[in-house]
């Protein structure tokens, strides 16, 4: 990839320049995608890329340029161009660099380093889509396979060398339903930082059976009522509303801005005692995991809230340098077209000690959100507006009938102080994320949790 000759003299005459900071992030990809609709092969794309980005630092200052080019001459066009932007009256001398060789923590037997399996693929998505189409109210089944390889190195003003390989694999599935005038979707998208080998750990016959039930059950349902109330909300992707309207206000990205609600609440009470929370890099296999963050540094388990209380942000390296708070290996982007940024990594609400019987019990009168669907969020404040792909109402203690069209409103920093019990079934989802610095690959997650109150929107 890049000589590290050549990230010698760029970055030294980076800070020649009167940078007090100065980094280059390499990368190569390979990206493949194989759709399936209407139990045909819609397509097969595969493609390459590779950029280099250089990232200058003044002060509290940063300033960004990419190519694709990977000579000297070219290189120190952009770094010129990019420092142009600003100058600092001070110059520093760059550290003599570091080879630091990072041990895979995550083994790899079938990534797209290695001559991919397409035929193993497409049998795949087709034993899913003929076990859905055994159900007739099945109308459509999409199914998509997507890897991606990455490999990376990071050079900086510091002496840091490093370079590290990077899999990743979903497998999104939807199934549609229909009965009359009346449609209704399931989905599912399992993934995580592995190669096809991870495939091999979804049962088709069970992931069909899920889709079919679920999309079934949303189609016979009842309009959902409207009003305040008690709301359960089940394990795994419903920590969607703690990762969106909480996590994002807990990245240095927004606090150094003072954009975030809790950019001056650090040690204070911002959650029910019963919460904890986590945003945790180093987890085996799953989706948000890193060996290194897009800075270099070690990815670690960092606890952000501890039994109601804000116990750290997610911090990169400009966020530090403006707020003072020490590094969590939280920076991250979509490619060397983006600048890194704190971001999320697998964020979840720690596990408690409550049972789900008893949640369901303690509500005489609510709903029960066993499958969160997409939504939106206000910046800054963390106001949010979720909808609910499977929900019941809860009548008596006991789970009734389901109902469609439920909607979660609310918002994040007022849903931690009305969470009164937390449960002991951890679960962990994947899922996309946007921000600043493109879209990664993210872990939400949590237990079931009872919010005393939420504003549920519904169609009756």
């Amino acid at each position: 990839m890049l000589d590290s000759r050549i990230a010698q003299d760029v970055i030294s005459a980076g800070c020649e320049l009167g940078a007090s900071f100065v980094d280059i992030y390499v990368e190569k990809s390979v990206y493949e995608a194989i759709s399936l609709r209407d139990s045909e092969i819609k397509d097969i794309k595969t493609g390459t890329d590779f950029g280099i980005g250089i990232r200058a630092i003044f002060g509290n200052k940063s300033v960004y340029g990419y190519t694709n080019i990977a000579e000297r001459e070219e290189l120190l066009r952009i770094l010129k161009l990019i420092c142009a932007m600003d100058k600092t009256s001070q110059s520093v001398s760059p550290s003599a660099m570091d080879f630091r060789k990072i041990k895979a923590q995550f083994l790899v037997s079938s990534g797209l380093d290695k001559p991919s399996p397409y035929e193993e693929k497409i049998a795949f998505l087709r034993r899913v889509d003929e076990l859905t189409r055994r159900n007739e109210k099945v109308t459509q089944f999409d199914g998509l396979s997507m890897q991606k390889w990455q490999s990376i190195q990071v050079f900086d003003s510091e002496g840091l060398a490093i370079d590290d390989e990077r899999h990743a694999i979903r497998i999104p599935m939807t199934v549609i339903t229909a009965e009359g005038s009346n449609q209704a979707r399931a989905f599912e998208g399992p993934g995580g930082s592995q190669g096809w080998e991870f495939a091999k750990t979804i049962d088709p016959e069970r992931i069909a059976e899920s889709l079919v039930k679920r999309a079934l059950t949303v189609l016979r349902a009842d309009p959902c009522p409207a009003g305040k109330m008690p709301v359960v909300i089940d394990n795994g992707f419903g920590g969607v509303i703690f990762h969106e309207a909480c996590g994002h206000l807990l990245e240095t990205t927004s606090v150094e801005k003072k954009a975030s609600v809790f950019h001056d609440k650090m040690g204070e009470m911002i959650a029910s005692s019963v919460v904890s929370a986590v945003d945790d890099g180093t987890i085996p296999g799953l989706w948000g995991s890193l060996t290194v963050d897009d800075e270099g540094m070690p990815t670690q388990k960092t606890q952000l809230i501890k039994d109601g209380r804000l116990n750290s942000f997610l911090v990169d390296r400009l966020g530090s340098m403006k707020t003072g708070f020490d590094r969590t290996g939280s920076a991250r982007r979509q490619s060397y077209k983006y600048a890194p940024a704190s971001r999320m990594r697998n964020t979840y609400i720690d596990a408690g000690h409550d049972d789900m019987e008893a949640m369901i019990a303690s509500v005489p009168f609510g709903l029960y959100a066993k499958v969160m669907g997409g939504g939106s969020v206000t910046p800054g404040t963390g106001d949010f507006n979720f909808a609910v792909e499977e929900a019941y109402i809860i009548k008596d203690g006991k789970v009734g009938k389901p109902v469609r069209g439920a909607t979660l409103i609310g918002s994040g920093p007022q849903v931690l102080k009305s969470i009164s019990m937390v449960g002991k079934n951890l679960m962990l989802a994947p899922g996309m994320c946007g921000s600043v610095s493109g879209s990664i690959n993210v872990t939400v997650g949590q237990p079931s949790i009872k919010v005393d109150e939420i504003l549920v929107g519904g169609e009756a």
